[in-house]
């Protein structure tokens, strides 16, 4: 099982899409007990744990203070990569994966999140030998063929992954966005030409939905890729558990405490489970599942995006299947959504 502890509320940075958590949502910072935690979660023989925010290294001690005191089998960080430099070697060790924060080119990342050369020199300096996966929020300005070969030109990441920024975005980021899905889609099928045909040379590049919805191809989704609400809970810094760690306000996304357990478990909503691609994105997202904010035109433009990754990968599929166990992803669950 993957928990997702959530160490602050807090941020050092100041995006333009960012919706952060409002501050009667949870307390800033850990409220419960680490030794409660520590006895809620030793009931799990094979525990992950995910280190998330906010910033969570704003809470860097606290999040020492859990490594050194509770046993897991994987630990994980998202972080903006503002506060690397001051994660010392020994704790960088005891990390699996660490996702950082990355919007591609420099100008873009710079104008959504600013400090591109400040997270990109952190990076090159980081001594870590786990997955590192750069993590785009992929939004107005955001050309994914151009951003996501930007990023894989600075061989140091092993990974790319990207989340639409649609649905909980903040007010006036949108111009267009059904014709911004259209662009979007056209660079994702450029986008899965190259990987392709890299692959068939056999340079395998780590672009996270690639390999994801390819190896679904073969073994299919019977949930949400993150597993949230099902093999992936997050924790609230009061100690609830949350389904999902993007919308603790919701009811049906409150299932229990880290002093009762997980009593309730959340199902995907329909049109989903009927859909000829659940198999392949098994729903894509459990809070867009369910929470249809953009209403029914919007859920289905995102649909679009969906669809359109798996035609594509869908496509090569005779290729796929000679490499699909070099492509298998993910090895154990570590925050990404897979899809997009």
């Amino acid at each position: 099982m993957l928990y997702i502890l959530i160490l602050t509320t807090k941020c050092n940075s100041n995006c333009k899409y960012c919706g952060a958590f409002e501050d009667d949502l949870m307390p800033d910072k850990i409220q419960y007990k680490i030794e409660d935690l520590a006895k809620f979660l030793e009931k799990d023989q094979s525990t992950s744990i995910a280190f998330y925010g906010g910033e969570p290294l704003l809470e860097i001690e606290r999040m020492k203070e859990i490594v050194y005191k509770i046993k897991a089998k994987h630990y994980i960080l998202q972080t903006n990569g503002l506060l690397l430099e001051k994660v010392d070697d020994d704790i960088l060790s005891k990390f699996s994966t660490i996702l950082v924060s990355l919007d591609g080119r420099k100008e873009i990342h710079d104008f959504y999140r600013g400090n591109y050369d400040k997270v990109v020199e952190n990076v090159r300096k980081l001594r870590f030998k786990g997955e590192l996966i750069a993590r785009m929020t992929a939004s107005q300005e955001t050309d994914i063929y151009e951003d996501v070969m930007s990023i894989l030109s600075l061989k140091k990441f092993t990974h790319v992954h990207w989340q639409i920024d649609a649905v909980w975005s903040n007010e006036g980021i949108w111009r267009d966005f059904e014709k911004w899905v259209e662009n979007y889609n056209k660079g994702v099928r450029k986008l899965v030409k190259f990987w392709i045909a890299e692959l068939v040379r056999g340079r395998v590049h780590g672009i996270v939905p690639f390999l994801g919805v390819a190896t679904a191809i073969f073994e299919g989704f019977k949930h949400v890729p993150c597993s949230s609400g099902f093999d992936s809970f997050a924790i609230a810094t009061d100690g609830r558990m949350l389904a999902c760690p993007i919308c603790p306000e919701f009811e049906w996304n409150n299932v229990g405490t880290i002093w009762d357990g997980i009593k309730k478990r959340v199902k995907i909503l329909e049109p989903c489970p009927s859909c000829n691609y659940f198999s392949f994105c098994g729903g894509r997202c459990l809070f867009f599942n369910r929470e249809r904010l953009w209403g029914e035109k919007g859920f289905k433009l995102v649909c679009k995006t969906v669809k359109n990754l798996v035609d594509s990968l869908l496509s090569y599929k005779e290729i796929l299947e000679k490499f699909r166990y070099e492509i298998k992803y993910p090895k154990f669950l570590n925050t990404t959504e897979i899809i997009p």
